[in-house]
């Protein structure tokens, strides 16, 4: 069977879509990933206006981690424990958290555009944020940030199941409830720009707004790396679950799945781990639209797999956009949002353009 980028398997057709890749495939695959990563985020932290050897990274790391007597000078130590490795750890967890969410979100819609903003979650944190940068309470962004895209999700699906029945959380309704929250959201955020913002504050919010990992500590490691293990890991060992729903809520029930418990648990989860990635890097794009795709093409509709390879990847590319950002334009920044976009459109075309070949 020929696979198409935008097509979600269903049918007896879903059967093809979902074949099995060989375990030692995947898990070959996996194994690289992960070294890909490891080694990403250990060269990622050499990469700076002061370039850093591994040897001077690894002794900061193993010294505070209690493994080794050797430790490089202060002001070295102090940019690789301090500043670059709690980034680049923050940009894989991101990376990981929305990828996963794009997965489960393509999946438990049957929407190949879905990502994990679909909920309103991006702009119900926007106002959160916006709000405390206003009233100069920046501390609290993480904390008011995560509130707001709580706030969406919440009003999300009361609105999509406002009315009951059996299609209360259909697919479509999902959508087009999370388009409506998100327009409503972002009004309110314009508005609070438009009559509250001046100064320095502009700039502090349209850097969040673009998505950005600069203000990244070990707060933010803990916030998400907690996110992702309560929730993210359960979502990425989930994928027979998944696959059920690429036969259609009829057959998915037949197979003996709770259609409606079991898509609000999804959404809710995927919706509580893309809030704590929002809360710590604000709204960063294609990551969760272009990854799953991309690796879709390696290990097929299968979700078993395509979950956690997708996290593996979803966390290289953001590990790398976020060095590009920081290092291309020295000693200016980009917000890593707008690299992810110039990386993702392209990137996002190109598949287009193979799956059409393919059919």
């Amino acid at each position: 069977m020929t696979t198409r980028l935008t097509d979600r398997p269903s049918g007896s057709g879903a059967a093809d879509a979902l074949r099995r890749r060989p375990r030692a495939t995947v898990f070959g695959i996996g194994s690289v990933l992960l070294v890909a990563l490891v080694v990403s985020v250990i060269v990622a932290v050499t990469v700076g206006p002061a370039p850093i050897s591994l040897r001077a990274v690894w002794q900061s790391i193993a010294a505070h981690l209690g493994w080794g007597a050797g430790r490089p000078p202060l002001t070295v130590d102090a940019i690789v424990w301090n500043l670059r490795l709690p980034r680049a750890l923050t940009s894989a967890l991101v990376g990981a958290a929305l990828a996963v969410c794009g997965v489960v979100m393509q999946a438990v819609t049957r929407n190949p555009l879905a990502e994990p903003y679909l909920l309103g979650l991006s702009s119900g944190a926007s106002v959160g944020a916006v709000v405390v940068i206003v009233l100069g309470a920046a501390i609290a962004l993480p904390l008011a940030a995560f509130g707001g895209s709580l706030a969406a999700l919440i009003l999300t699906l009361l609105l999509a199941g406002a009315f009951g029945g059996a299609t209360a959380l259909s697919p479509s309704r999902i959508i087009l409830a999370g388009i409506a929250v998100s327009a409503a959201f972002s009004a309110v955020t314009s508005i609070v720009i438009f009559w509250s913002t001046t100064g320095d504050s502009f700039r502090e919010i349209l850097g969040w707004l673009l998505g950005s990992i600069a203000g990244a500590s070990w707060t933010s490691v803990a916030i998400v790396a907690v996110a992702f293990l309560v929730v993210g890991v359960p979502l990425a060992l989930g994928g027979n679950v998944l696959d059920a729903f690429a036969f259609g809520d009829d057959d998915a029930r037949a197979l003996g799945v709770d259609v409606r418990r079991v898509r609000w648990l999804l959404l809710g989860a995927s919706a509580l781990l893309t809030g704590a990635a929002v809360a710590v890097s604000g709204a960063i794009g294609f990551v969760g639209l272009i990854v799953p795709h991309a690796v879709r093409l390696v290990t097929g509709h299968r979700n078993r797999a395509l979950l956690p390879l997708s996290a593996l990847v979803g966390a290289i590319l953001l590990t790398w956009a976020d060095t590009l950002a920081r290092t291309a334009f020295d000693p200016r920044e980009l917000p890593v949002g707008i690299v992810t976009a110039l990386l993702g459109a392209p990137v996002f075309a190109a598949l287009l353009i193979r799956a059409k070949r393919l059919t």
